[in-house]
């Protein structure tokens, strides 16, 4: 039988025309490789420490989360001298665009002062330790990330601070 006109009895093929494309699992391959690799987030999340002279100061919060997630802080500022009030303040850059739900100990008082969230949770004697649980949301407007940081204060008197980013992917 003979070919219609302008088509070839036996046109030619190339070796993947019957087979999936390798550029779709080459993609697919990237992907799944960086996500095992921790640049997608959701990846354990290091402590920060910080020594601050008067108090040590640990941060363990996501350094890389997705959009809309649910996440948990945990903060543990330690006396090294006595303090007559142990405050945790806050930078509302660092929580822009996000929701707190719960703060766990609650602090005996809530203010904005300086600029920042103060939260104070009384006196500590030297040694001893608050450990805070803080859980949150990224709400769906943030994007690209936040960074600010979380100060520790004997009750006026500023003892030091830790910067802290936050990168937030879609």
């Amino acid at each position: 039988m003979q070919a219609l006109e302008g088509l070839d009895a036996k046109p030619s093929q190339r070796l993947w025309d019957r087979h999936a494309s390798p550029i779709s699992i080459l993609i697919l391959g990237g992907l799944l490789l960086a996500a095992a690799l921790g640049f997608t987030g959701g990846q354990p999340s290091p402590p920060r420490r910080a020594d601050l002279g008067d108090a040590r100061l640990t941060v363990k919060t996501p350094t890389i989360i997705r959009n809309g997630e649910f996440f948990e802080t945990d903060i543990t500022l330690t006396a090294e001298a006595p303090m007559s009030d142990a405050v945790v303040a806050v930078s509302p850059a660092l929580w822009h665009d996000m929701t707190v739900n719960t703060m766990i100990p609650a602090p005996a008082e809530e203010s904005f002062e300086d600029g920042r969230f103060h939260f104070s949770y009384g006196p500590l004697a030297a040694g001893d330790s608050l450990h805070i649980k803080v859980d949150g949301q990224i709400n769906p407007p943030l994007f690209a990330g936040t960074r600010g940081e979380i100060a520790v204060f004997d009750g006026k008197r500023r003892i030091g601070a830790m910067p802290l980013r936050i990168k937030v992917l879609p």
